[in-house]
């Protein structure tokens, strides 16, 4: 039993405006982080999140302090800490094909709107207001725990790299940066772009952009054709269900634009690829260099299989393997490859075949990054208090789950990822209309709540 269940799921029914009220605030503040910018160390947006974070946290009465503008953190109390949260402000941009603002809360049919609702604003509001509650209730915390928020997880965890060298991590730590009830599994990561040239013939793309981050399907590509029709593109994407399709013809060129639909690279399932559609058309119209490259990159296809992996295990479940940059001009081909792989293969294992694969059909390997899979043995005391507090919270069976996302702990020794929601919802994290339901978030708040509690005893 959670001791102070029921007292918590009745302050946060009334409280909820008030919270709500917060993540609007929260969602409002543009926290794209970026290298490339004069307020260092990620840009003026990160900057701003962290400061509404720290000031939060100051607000609970909390000891915090801003680590060089990499992240904050704040203390509940005296002592060395047992516990970290962490969880970061930092967003992906917006990108297109928004019903809503997406920088205005919104809510509708039961769901809250806005870049970072799921990812990760939402869950560390969650988190704030779990403090909040303990604080207002005056629910007794044994030993202290750190929250700690980062502001550029979206950008390659740089910020909690410098972090760490300067402040060790306690024992326990867990981020609302995943899935419900524990995620202990996390796949191995592979990212890498490639080149290539095309020739060109009476039949050409002579522009094409399709994504613009390497860790998202991409849900829109715009392009310019030489020397094919409206009709001829139309039968080349027949069979492409649930595109939308764009077009201007003007004399031999036609430009167009073609909608799918965006979603998380671990999630490949859950969107509408425009790079692969694309790259199957074009093959089909005879354009040079797409035969090559559809034929490694099958639409529809996330596993991998084309280019001789396919991989799994009974742990981690099946590789992805999916096409997430495409980049026309003219004459050359650029492209972007996102893999998240079983823990009983090595990045260096997957790195051979594809590179090789890739070599193989003419096309040459620009840039790679890896992470090796990240795995946390579930008998330990951490996850067996979460689980705990997630049957307690939800009614529900906890098991250990795993998956492709790499959450902010991958590269942290035992640590987990705690939510924040749950393996059968698709919030379009990364995507258009990102969104998390009320019912979702009001578990986030109690499970944060409890879990805090519970692990925090004497």
């Amino acid at each position: 039993m959670l001791e102070y269940k029921d007292a918590f799921e009745k302050y946060f029914d009334a409280h909820m405006d008030e919270i709500i009220k917060s993540l609007g605030e929260i969602i409002s503040i543009q926290s794209v982080a970026t290298l490339d910018s004069e307020v260092k160390p990620f840009g003026e947006g990160s900057a701003k999140a962290l400061k509404w974070g720290e000031n939060f946290l100051k607000s609970l009465g909390m000891k915090t302090l801003n680590v060089d503008g990499y992240a904050v953190h704040g203390d509940y109390k005296d002592g060395e800490p047992v516990l970290a949260v962490l969880s970061h402000l930092d967003t992906v941009p917006a990108g297109e094909g928004w019903s809503f603002d997406p920088f205005t809360l919104t809510q509708k049919d039961g769901n809250l709107y806005g870049r970072g609702t799921i990812d990760d604003k939402g869950p560390s509001v969650a988190v704030l207001y779990a403090i909040k509650a303990i604080n207002d209730l005056k629910i007794p915390i044994g030993r202290n725990f750190r929250v700690v928020f980062g502001g550029f997880e979206e950008g390659g965890c740089e910020d909690i790299e410098y972090y760490q060298t300067k402040f060790a991590f306690p024992e326990m730590v867990f981020t609302p940066d995943g899935s419900f009830p524990v995620l202990n599994c996390e796949k191995g990561l592979v990212h890498l772009t490639f080149k290539g040239a095309l020739e060109t013939g009476e039949k050409r793309a002579d522009y094409l952009k399709a994504g613009t981050v390497i860790n998202a399907v991409p849900g829109k590509a715009e392009f310019t054709l030489e020397n094919i029709t409206d009709s001829e593109l139309k039968a080349a994407l027949n069979g492409l269900d649930g595109f939308k399709l764009e077009t201007q013809q003007k004399d031999d060129i036609l430009t167009g634009t073609l909608i799918g639909k965006s979603a998380h690279g671990s999630r490949p399932e859950n969107g509408l690829n425009t790079a692969t559609a694309l790259a199957a058309a074009f093959a089909r119209l005879g354009i040079s260099g797409f035969d090559k490259l559809t034929q490694i990159f099958p639409h529809g296809d996330f596993s991998g299989k084309a280019m001789g992996m396919g991989f799994s295990d009974k742990v981690s479940g099946e590789m992805t393997c999916v096409l997430t940059q495409l980049a026309v001009d003219k004459t050359s081909l650029t492209a972007g490859i996102d893999i998240r792989f079983p823990i009983d293969k090595t990045s260096r294992q997957i790195l051979d075949i594809i590179c090789t694969e890739l070599e193989n059909a003419g096309f040459e390997v620009t840039s790679t990054e890896a992470m090796e899979p990240h795995y946390v043995d579930e008998n330990t005391p951490l996850v067996q208090t979460l689980l705990k507090v997630y049957e307690g919270v939800s009614g529900q069976k906890g098991e250990c789950i795993a998956e492709g996302g790499v959450t902010y702990v991958h590269n942290t020794k035992g640590a987990v990822a705690f939510g924040a929601e749950f393996p059968w919802e698709n919030n379009n994290m990364h995507g258009a209309d990102e969104h998390i339901s009320l019912e979702t978030f009001k578990a986030n708040l109690n499970m944060y709540a409890n879990a805090i509690v519970e692990l925090t005893k004497q």
